[in-house]
């Protein structure tokens, strides 16, 4: 057997350089570098390997170790999962600040592979540098917190461990149903050792990726299920766009009359413009969908987990004869809800059904112009958002109306937290697929630059924007530096509204008066934080960075602005005055959310009285 001496760290890079995945025939090369920051604990192992043995492998200088780690996770979801970057970090405070990175892909079916450093193996020069001590259990390092949020993990104490460990990365990181971040801890030491590896280790690898088909008798099922339903409502998820579905979701929902309704993740499965889209539904859903899943006596799911938005906290479905039927390659997401179940690819399952219910002649029942009624209803209301004025301020609805026309068709989205997810699953209209990016599964503040980097990374050739808040831009907005640095242009459009005012709202809507959501000073008054609002200048901040920036505080100002900023060759930066509390909300919906049984204010108690008698009427299941 041939072999080649290279230390850990070199053999590590030399397996990711030669690993592919195959879909429907076509490959791509499934490592595209990696995304870095050195400390004592990575780089003189691994630092030094991609410095001399990186092959193909780019390299990508991260500014934030979470950050990079949602530029990473953007990345691979533009990427229909078929690419990624893996992300290295030292020990101790740096690999533990890519922990909710690692949370946010894992939650989304996303993958990721994290290398951080870890404690020296030998444990000879000990307690090192960042190094976590614990007492009661001394195999313990700062990356054990990783297994709570990885999808596989491993230590790699010796050299040779490596090449098991790697097949079950790539295990994880290439199966559809059972992907999300994976952690290989690596001890500072053991990157820089050397071993003997065979070097057909490091012959070129194909993940293939086979459509898992779905079971004859599981088809047979659907129809019987179906055939009996009058009011289907089909509700497209992620994975029609992991699965590439698209076409074929629309094929299904055309040749039986039943309307589509999205996801935050399956948003822009279907053009807002097609007479079959309701657009988002449940808890920030539109009054179309909402309506329509209240009466529906069948859901068919298609790629979704089913999360508590999606269903309002499973009090969307109302019909007390309303089934669900679920088309998902994961096992654990197809048996939510109670429903029956085709746990499959999602377009070959559509394909499959489509064939076995069209030989039963069926036809969803809905009167002639009962969808048409919703969604011309929806449509009028958008319109009369986007168009909202108010002589107090710049309404949040009428920028986003600016915006969306600015951005066109092809341009690319990307949000994640705060009062902008509800607006833009509601108002926010697509025509194409995978222009809509948001980080809905785990809506982590500060996603939104980092994404929007990884996105524009991901397809270089698209417009890419990033929409957030003042809120998340103060969390994170790092990337923005690595944006500058590489070249890469996204536009940051920057809703300043003075706080959290999603939550803020959410607080004053169960009972609790104005509390710690709002960026004001301190009153020598009173104590609080209700004096007045701060006055910061992001568009001055982003121009510190070597950004180009711009201010708008009305509409005449936002379209020149976005102009301008089209125009930029780097990164930019919109900052929108906007007037808080202009966002969308309602539209037939509801959030199950804590509300104390006990308080001092009437208000709560009977916020809470509302909450406990919507729990009864929701799904216990």
């Amino acid at each position: 057997m041939k072999t080649i001496r290279l230390t850990m760290a070199q053999a590590l890079l030399k397996f990711l350089d030669q690993q592919y995945i195959a879909v429907d025939g076509e490959e791509t090369k499934f490592v595209r570098g990696v995304m870095g920051i050195f400390g004592h604990g990575n780089v003189t192992g691994l630092g030094e390997a991609l410095e001399r043995e990186a092959g193909e492998l780019i390299f990508l200088q991260g500014k934030n170790e979470q950050g990079m780690v949602h530029a990473a996770t953007a990345y691979a979801k533009q990427k229909n999962r078929k690419q990624i970057f893996a992300c290295t970090t030292s020990i101790g405070p740096g690999a533990l600040n890519m922990i909710t990175g690692a949370a946010t892909a894992t939650v989304n079916r996303i993958p990721v592979l994290l290398l951080p450093g870890d404690n020296f193996a030998t444990r000879q020069p000990d307690p090192v540098l960042q190094q976590l001590e614990v007492p009661s259990d001394y195999s313990i390092s700062a990356n054990d917190p990783f297994k709570s949020v990885s999808k596989f993990w491993d230590r790699i104490v010796r050299p040779e461990q490596l090449m098991s460990s790697l097949l079950q990365a790539m295990r994880v990181l290439t199966d559809p149903a059972d992907t999300g971040a994976v952690t290989l801890a690596l001890p500072q030491d053991v990157q820089a050792e050397a071993y003997d590896y065979p070097t057909d280790f490091f012959i070129k690898r194909v993940h293939r990726l086979d459509r898992r088909p779905p079971a004859p008798q599981a088809i047979e099922r659907a129809v019987q299920l179906i055939v009996g339903k009058k009011k289907p409502l089909l509700i497209a998820g992620g994975g029609v766009h992991y699965s590439e579905a698209t076409k074929e979701l629309l094929a299904f929902a055309e040749a039986f009359g039943i309307p589509v309704a999205e996801t935050q993740a399956g948003k822009s499965a279907v053009p807002w413009n097609h007479p079959l889209s309701v657009g988002g539904v449940g808890t920030t859903g539109t009054l179309a969908a909402n309506r329509l899943a209240a009466e529906a006596d069948l859901i068919i799911g298609v790629g979704t987990r089913y999360s508590d938005f999606t269903t309002a906290s499973k009090s969307a479905f109302r019909n007390e004869n309303a089934t669900f039927l679920n088309l998902n390659v994961s096992s654990f997401d197809s048996i939510k809800m109670q429903g029956e179940f085709v746990t499959a690819d999602a377009r070959e399952a559509l394909v499959a059904l489509q064939a076995s219910l069209s030989s039963e002649g069926y036809r969803a029942g809905y009167a002639e112009d009962e969808i048409q009624k919703h969604k011309a209803e929806w449509d009028a209301e958008v319109d009369r958002l986007y168009a909202l004025e108010s002589p107090e301020g710049f309404t949040q609805t009428q920028a986003l109306g600016i915006v969306n026309r600015s951005v066109g068709a092809k341009g690319v989205i990307v949000a994640a937290a705060g009062s902008l997810p509800g607006d833009l699953h509601r108002v926010w209209r697509t025509t194409e697929p995978k222009t809509y990016h948001m980080e809905y599964g785990f809506s982590c503040m500060g996603y939104e630059v980092s994404g929007a980097f990884g996105v524009a990374l991901a397809e270089p050739e698209r417009e890419v924007y990033a929409l957030l808040g003042d809120g998340s831009y103060l969390m994170l907005h790092s990337e923005l530096v690595t944006a500058i640095q590489e070249g890469v242009k996204l536009t940051v459009v920057l809703f300043d509204n003075h706080g959290f005012q999603c939550i803020h709202n959410l607080q004053r809507g169960h009972g609790s008066d104005s509390f710690g959501n709002e960026f004001r000073f301190r009153s020598k008054e009173s104590g609080q934080l209700n004096g007045g609002y701060m006055p910061i200048d992001f568009a001055a901040h982003a121009r510190s960075l070597g950004a180009a920036a711009y201010t708008a505080r009305n509409a005449a100002e936002l379209e020149q602005a976005l102009l301008q900023a089209k125009a930029e060759p780097g990164p930019v930066l919109v900052e929108i005055k906007v007037l808080p509390g202009t966002n969308t909300d309602g539209y037939e919906s509801w959030w199950n959310v804590g509300v104390p049984e006990v308080s001092t204010d009437d208000k709560v108690l009977k916020a809470h009285a509302e909450m406990k008698t919507k729990i009864q009427a929701a799904r216990p299941y």
